[in-house]
């Protein structure tokens, strides 16, 4: 008997002391305050109510801007006499691509010769007329007639040398192609030594401007109403997996293709750095908005335990409560929220993690 008192009375001894510890725990938990410290390391945000911003995922490939691609074709005909630039080359404008020594040239060149002889003939003829006029030994009919063929002679050689300045023609009869805006050689037809002739129409050079290009990329028939020109978008390739390159979609060509049942989109982005190539392939991330609106908080503050969704809830420094949300969806850096929070309400989005174990332990 004795010993079952013992042990009935050691027996109650734990519950108290159970729980007092219970009552300590709780009470450490109602008088938690954030210290002054640690409200320098957290970051404070306003729940927002926002128009919900969606993803629609693309792919598409690098193209240069039609509008800024030159193809060089040859004038003449003949040998090719030197290349001076190679595929891939950056040239500048009036920069010598090539030079090509042509019959037709050499025919130019006598065709000069001879305008010149003929205008310094047709000067000189002036000049004697003009003398036998004033000594009375000619008629003004001859005067102006003498004109006339200087005019004609002049004429003759302002065409020739027109054609010089058209044809980049140099000395020896020598053709000279030169780039005819600055960019990059992207196509190249022509080496040294080749022969051309003067009816070819394949051109020998392509040259095109690459600081802004376009992004061509497939839309499928149900995401056709999702697209809008203006929408912004970010562009992704391979090469540079870590860097986005941003655009606007500024044109939509509204025809379907009838294999592959998609809508075709351009995008235009700058490329100053000459990191982007034509061909590449691209995945692009097309951003838009939905037509209704959910709270929004910044993604880092939403806490993932126990299979649920946790804000931390900041009123003071002396009341912080966990509260649970439910996620509608996420977009970067920021998550919707269909449940839990209102707008106008203070969520902690730094360091809230150590706030929640202190609290929830």
């Amino acid at each position: 008997m004795k010993y079952i008192l013992v042990a009935i009375l050691w027996s109650w001894v734990c519950l108290l002391s159970s729980c007092n510890k219970e009552v300590q725990k709780e009470n450490i938990k109602s008088t938690f305050v954030l210290s002054d410290t640690m409200m320098k390391r957290i970051k404070l945000d306003t729940v927002k109510d926002d128009i919900v911003k969606s993803q629609l995922l693309l792919m598409g490939k690098i193209y240069p801007d039609e509008n800024k691609v030159i193809e060089v074709y040859p004038l003449v005909g003949g040998n090719v006499k030197d290349v001076f630039v190679e595929l891939g080359d950056f040239v500048k404008k009036g920069e010598i691509l090539a030079v090509i020594k042509s019959g037709e040239i050499a025919d130019y060149e006598r065709q000069l010769i001879d305008a010149r002889s003929d205008l310094l003939v047709a000067e000189k003829q002036y000049s004697v007329a003009q003398d036998l006029y004033e000594s009375k030994l000619t008629s003004e009919r001859d005067v102006v007639s003498a004109k006339k063929e200087v005019e004609k002679a002049q004429a003759s050689l302002n065409r020739i040398n027109e054609i010089y300045k058209i044809y980049n023609i140099g000395t020896e009869s020598d053709y000279v192609i030169k780039a005819p805006i600055s960019g990059f050689v992207v196509d190249k037809n022509i080496n040294r030594d080749m022969q051309i002739r003067s009816d070819k129409t394949d051109h020998v050079f392509t040259i095109s401007q690459l600081d802004e290009l376009w992004v061509i990329a497939n839309v499928f028939e149900s995401d056709i109403s999702k697209v809008k020109i203006g929408y912004e978008a970010e562009v992704h390739t391979i090469s540079y997996p870590d860097k986005n390159f941003r655009g606007k979609i500024d044109k939509i060509y509204n025809v379907l293709d009838p294999e592959t049942k998609t809508m075709q989109i351009r995008i235009k982005i700058n490329n100053d750095e000459s990191l982007l190539k034509p061909e590449m392939h691209a995945t692009i991330k097309l951003s838009y908005k939905e037509n209704y609106a959910l709270s929004s908080v910044p993604a880092a503050s939403v806490i993932f335990d126990k299979s649920k969704n946790f804000v931390m809830v900041f009123k003071d420094k002396y009341n912080i409560e966990t509260r649970e949300v439910e996620v509608a969806k996420s977009l970067g850096k920021v998550t919707y929220l269909s449940k839990g929070v209102a707008a106008g309400e203070i969520v902690i989005s730094q360091n809230q993690l150590l706030i929640y174990d202190a609290l929830n332990d």
